[in-house]
């Protein structure tokens, strides 16, 4: 059914400007332009109050969320700079006052907030944030009991993280000077305000980095203190990057945040928790006096027990010797023994020498000059009849006699058979009064004289 109150005599193909009509059309971009002044203009300082929703930081280091709450919904921006100095880390769920100017985005045909301080919408916003915060790292194990390191009994170097101008760290100096001195090494940071909560993790972080044999000692304990306040002032303790820093530190911590009443997260991260400054240097460091104090006792029931031992040895060697024989009981048969083996030693000496006197007579009386004498006439008889021998027995004796002996020349052996001068051929007739070359000569199974060379060989 067509719409009664709709002319359709007034579309037109080609727009046309037609009586009455003297408004020039737009382009988008003027329009935009026009709205981005205006918006610009009336609201150029703005502070809006939601929560926060779809936070997400670019690469680029700016920040982009939505404000909303029960009926309407704004987008809005942080430029990098701004998002750097926020006090605290916007997280969704978050209620907050921000601060800034309305302007448009035209590439979207939006309108949005360009935000340049966000605050947490009171105390009450403050306390959820911090639960929501405390709930996602416990549920990753940051607070967990079995990550917790013993603190060392007596640490050489403690590192202190807070602020040098305080009183904090003159009420740790004196108490650790009172107690137990150390070597304390203070990494100075500001404890509050803008940049706090990166300064104390990167101090953290910076004490852990240190090499353990490095020119400066690396702690064995860290303490991070600060005194008392608002939640507002302790707050940069609660931000998460001081939180990780502490839980992750390999160096045992002691977190010293605030009062007693105060808490932190950076307490429940930390090993141990001091209800003040002070007391975590109490916790540190154990008395110096009770120390010496304690050493002095250990060393005195030692000497003690060494003392007991060493009388109650004496006691079982007494008993023990008291259940021995007597010394004059143990050696009295041996020495008796020995004084036997002595009277028959002499007496045994006395016959050795008696004998030896008797077999000395006897071979002195023949030893006699008449008896040597008889002895050596008697030995050149023997002698000179084994002479005789001997020159009898000489194989030139025989040649005297006008015998001869033959050696076959080859083998300057003696020839003494007829075969073996036969196999020989050349030989040698040794005579008296020299030597004679022969040969053998075979003539009808007799054997021949050998003629005897013109000048013979002589011996």
């Amino acid at each position: 059914m067509p719409d009664p109150f709709f002319d359709s005599s007034s579309q037109r193909l080609v727009a046309e400007e037609s009586p009455g009509d003297n408004a020039a059309p737009w382009s988008v971009s003027e329009i935009s332009s026009r709205l981005k002044r205006i918006v610009e203009g009336e609201f150029g300082f703005v502070r809006v109050r939601g929560e926060i929703s779809g936070w997400k930081r670019a690469a680029s280091g700016h920040c982009y969320l939505c404000l909303k709450d029960e009926g309407a919904v704004i987008d809005g921006v942080i430029w990098r700079g701004q998002a750097a100095a926020l006090p605290f880390s916007p997280q969704d769920g978050a209620e907050v006052v921000a601060t800034g100017r309305l302007t448009t985005f035209p590439g979207r045909s939006k309108y949005q907030i360009v935000v340049e301080r966000m605050e947490l919408a009171g105390e009450g916003a403050l306390m959820a944030l911090l639960e929501k915060l405390k709930a996602q790292l416990a549920a990753e194990g940051l607070f967990a009991p079995e990550r917790k390191q013993p603190l060392p009994y007596l640490p050489r170097t403690i590192g202190v993280v807070t602020s040098p101008t305080g009183a904090v760290i003159r009420d740790i100096l004196h108490r650790l000077a009172d107690r137990c001195p150390c070597h304390v090494l203070v990494w100075p940071v500001k404890v509050q305000g803008e940049g706090a909560a990166a300064e104390v993790a990167a101090a953290v972080r910076g004490f852990d980095a240190m090499p353990a044999n490095g020119p400066v000692p690396r702690p064995d304990l860290l303490i991070v203190a600060r005194g008392g306040g608002s939640i507002e002032d302790l707050w940069a303790f609660n931000e998460e990057a001081v939180v990780r820093a502490v839980a992750g530190c390999s160096i045992p911590v002691i977190s010293a945040v605030g009062h007693e009443t105060d808490t932190s997260l950076c307490d429940f991260a930390a090993d141990l928790r001091a209800p003040t400054p002070t007391a975590a240097a109490e916790m540190a460091v154990p008395v110096l006096a009770e120390l010496s104090n304690g050493l002095a006792t250990l060393a005195l029931r030692a000497e003690r027990c060494a003392r007991r031992y060493q009388e109650r040895g004496q006691e079982r060697l007494t008993s023990l010797v008291r259940l021995l024989p007597k010394r004059d009981a143990l050696l009295g048969p041996q020495r008796q023994r020995l004084d036997d083996l002595g009277g028959r030693l002499d007496r045994g000496l006395e016959r050795r020498v008696t004998r030896a006197r008797t077999e000395l007579d006897r071979c002195a009386g023949a030893l006699r000059p008449a008896m040597l004498a008889q002895r050596l006439a008697a030995a050149r008889d023997r002698l000179a009849g084994t002479g005789r021998l001997l020159d009898a027995a000489h194989p030139e004796r025989p040649l005297e006699r006008g015998y001869a002996w033959v050696e076959a020349r080859a083998t300057g052996k003696v020839a003494a058979t007829a075969a073996e001068a036969r196999s020989a051929q050349a030989l040698t007739l040794h005579f008296r009064d020299g030597a004679v070359e022969a040969r053998v000569e075979r003539s009808g199974g007799k054997t021949y004289e050998a003629k005897k060379p013109e000048q013979p060989t002589l011996l």
